[in-house]
């Protein structure tokens, strides 16, 4: 939760009621409003800390939020915090901001005389936190996966077959380009034609082949707007002679550079002079009635061009299946489900693997999609593979959609023909006006139920590319994952380095779930509202970046460091705490030590009593250490309107969490209980401003909550 270091936390409990003049010195009586009378029971309590019973939980902790700076000041806040409390956790100090500089390097100033001044007070300290979204300095880690450079020579040309067409035709084969091969092609071989191409604006080029008497067509070559890499894999049916380009429906120019044909198992160019670093045009050829004009030139190199994979996990390897989903028998679409070790390509890893039923309506009823993270428009120049195989061989659609189920054309990537081997499938085009709609595409989708018994399929090794351009050029996923990894355990390593002898317990991953779905992790992609110090290490590192936090926390701190997990609303939304528990158990599973959970409570007078119960249930079924983190109260209300009435029911909440607390969570499970905001919060903070949340006025005058709380722990 962001600290809110505007307001003190905490400080010296000063006396509720103020001096009163000597009655002797009146020649009138002189009676206590009753506002003050009515609250002289707290004068009767002693410092908070002494109500916890240690000899039932001797290694309880009684924490409170607080400011580093006053705290090291050694004024009223730490005179407060130190009479009151055994713990105290850093508001932001310790945080990833705090630390973190621009450059990478680690401020660990503060926080070494923090530990000093706790140290010599005889109380812990909770460190807080090691991986979060919040409180980051995103500038320097958004700056150490950013876009790289690309230095180029705009003199730095070559030469390149360049065809213009005068204007555009009815047929693709209106015009063409031919090349004779010195060598026929061998019928039943395979061969792979590779080339760098673009036109000055995106055409699907048609590709055939032909002895004179018959003619193999396809697959079909896309050319964008930028110079980018082509490929295709095809095997003649006859010994053929020629190449054939197609274009008769383009107006416009095509650049035809750096051409390699070679025989499967070869590695013989069969296109003479293919890199056209000659000028001579021997072997090519076009129809002589064809009034178009190709040429061999030098062209100037334009922008850096590359292809962008749209696909997370595409060998399926990890857990990530943000980039897949399905319907399987009528139900989703929903995330696709990954087989288990060994159902991958080959035998080897493991696949996606979706169901279709029996009997089908339409052959849309089961379907499987693969989803980009951004809207792709027409004119953009695209390539895909994949390997598949199923139960049964069957043909399969595809279509363009916008989010899976929002269908948009009916196709997209062409017909795969599926056997039961693996096999993998490619396309590439230019994504058209009638796939891309209105608003643009972002979603593959294959019809599977395309005959009436159920079946099977397997999916692997999914590449979803497309063209980019320009003078810089992004990171892979991979790259940025490796960067990230990196800073992760450059800044958990260097503060443990600091920390470790003194701090022996850490919020090590903070506020991982979703609120909206509460199974599934925080994401920043798509947020549109981004604050300058949010960064979501889960959208570059996966799943596993908890995973690693722990794992590295583990490894440079302490063998016996307490570690925890911590989110919020965990007694207002259930299933957030269901979905955290199940994320430790994922956690655990991939071989980490998660030691605590912590349940923040940021609550209200009007809190749902039951939830909060259940919650502590929930927690405590787990066996894990469990902390109350931050634990504070609103009354419904501002300061200035808050009654007499609203602090008792706020009295009576916090000895109801309390109590609560030690009656359900075991007493070898109970970790401790830190209060967040130990005084009101002042008008202009950041965090609940103007709202009496503590359980000490802004002035450090003991309110009921104060009485509520000690009662809750004394009973205990």
């Amino acid at each position: 939760m962001k600290y809110l270091n505007k307001f003190w936390l905490g400080a010296v409990a000063l006396s509720v009621l103020a001096s009163c003049v000597e009655d002797s010195l009146l020649d009138y009586p002189v009676e206590k409003p009753e506002s003050l009378a009515k609250l002289e029971y707290l004068n009767d309590y002693d410092v908070l800390k002494s109500y916890v019973d240690r000899s039932a939980n001797p290694d309880f902790k009684l924490g409170a939020g607080v400011s580093v700076d006053g705290f090291n000041n050694k004024g009223v806040v730490y005179s407060h915090i130190v009479s009151n409390f055994d713990e105290v956790t850093a508001g932001w100090e310790m945080k990833h901001g705090g630390i973190v500089q621009n450059d990478g390097s680690l401020n660990l100033a503060r926080v070494s005389n923090f530990i000093t001044t706790a140290q010599e007070a005889g109380i812990t300290i909770y460190g807080h936190t090691l991986a979060w979204h919040a409180n980051q300095n995103a500038e320097y880690l958004n700056s150490i996966i950013a876009d790289r450079e690309i230095e180029t020579d705009p003199s730095d040309g070559n030469n390149s077959l360049h065809a213009t067409t005068p204007n555009a035709n009815a047929n693709i084969w209106d015009w063409q380009l031919e090349y004779v091969l010195p060598t026929p092609l061998t019928q039943g071989v395979e061969y792979t034609l590779t080339m760098r191409a673009k036109a000055s604006s995106p055409f699907t080029v048609g590709f055939w082949r032909t002895d004179g008497s018959s003619t193999n067509y396809g697959p079909d070559i896309a050319f964008g707007e930028s110079w980018s890499d082509a490929s295709v894999t095809f095997t003649p049916s006859m010994n053929a002679t020629r190449l054939q380009f197609c274009f008769g429906t383009f107006a416009g120019d095509l650049y035809f550079d750096d051409m390699v044909l070679t025989a499967s198992g070869s590695e013989e160019n069969l296109i003479e002079n293919g890199a056209f670093d000659e000028e001579t045009l021997s072997g090519w050829q076009k129809p002589s009635w064809h009034a178009y004009t190709f040429l061999v030139e030098p062209v100037a190199a334009g922008p850096a061009t590359w292809w962008m994979n749209l696909v997370t996990n595409s060998d399926v390897e990890g857990d990530d299946v943000s980039s897949f989903f399905a319907t399987e028998v009528g139900v989703g679409p929903n995330a696709a489900t990954i087989g288990a070790e060994g159902t991958g390509a080959d035998g080897v890893g493991r696949a996606i693997v979706v169901q279709s039923g029996d009997n089908p309506v339409n052959p849309w009823d089961t379907q499987f999609f693969v989803k980009a993270p951004q809207q792709l428009e027409a004119g953009q120049a695209y390539r895909f593979s994949m390997k598949v195989k199923a139960d049964k061989p069957a043909t399969i659609e595809s279509q363009a959609h916008n989010n899976p189920g929002g269908y948009l054309h009916w196709s997209m990537v062409g017909s795969p023909s599926v056997t039961t081997e693996w096999q993998e499938y490619t396309n590439s085009g230019i994504i058209s006006a009638e796939q891309a709609g209105a608003n643009g595409m972002n979603t593959i989708a294959f019809n599977l139920a395309v005959f009436a018994e159920a079946n099977t399929y397997y999916f692997d090794d999914i590449v979803w590319e497309i063209e980019e351009s320009g003078d810089k050029i992004p990171l892979t996923p991979e790259e940025k994952a490796d960067t990230l990894s990196w800073a992760l355990e450059n800044w958990i390593a260097g503060t443990l380095e600091v920390t470790k002898e003194y701090v022996k317990a850490w919020d090590v991953v903070n506020e991982p779930m979703d609120d909206g779905s509460p199974y599934d992790l925080k994401t920043g992609i798509g947020k549109t509202d981004m604050a300058a110090d949010e960064f979501y290490w889960q959208d570059y590192l996966g799943k596993d970046y908890a995973v690693m936090a722990f794992n590295l926390a583990a490894q440079y701190g302490n063998s016996d460091d307490k570690l925890f997990i911590n989110d919020y609303n965990l007694e207002y939304n259930l299933d957030k705490c269901r979905g955290l528990i199940a994320y430790v158990e994922y956690i655990e599973g991939k071989g980490a030590r998660v030691d605590g959970i912590g349940t923040q409570m940021h609550i209200n007078v009007d809190s749902d009593k039951d939830k909060i119960v259940e919650m502590f249930e929930l927690l405590a079924a787990t066996g894990k250490l469990i902390k109350i983190s931050e634990l504070d109260m609103g009354v419904g209300v501002k300061t200035n309107q808050a009654t007499d009435e609203h602090y008792i029911a706020q009295a009576e909440m916090y000895q109801f969490v309390v109590e609560k607390y030690f009656e359900i969570i075991p007493a070898s499970q109970r970790y401790g209980i830190t209060v967040w905001s130990p005084t009101d919060s002042p008008d202009g903070s950041s965090w609940r401003a103007d709202e009496p949340i503590g359980l000490w006025t802004e002035g450090y005058s003991r309110k009921r909550a104060y009485g509520g709380f000690a009662d809750g722990l004394s009973g205990n």
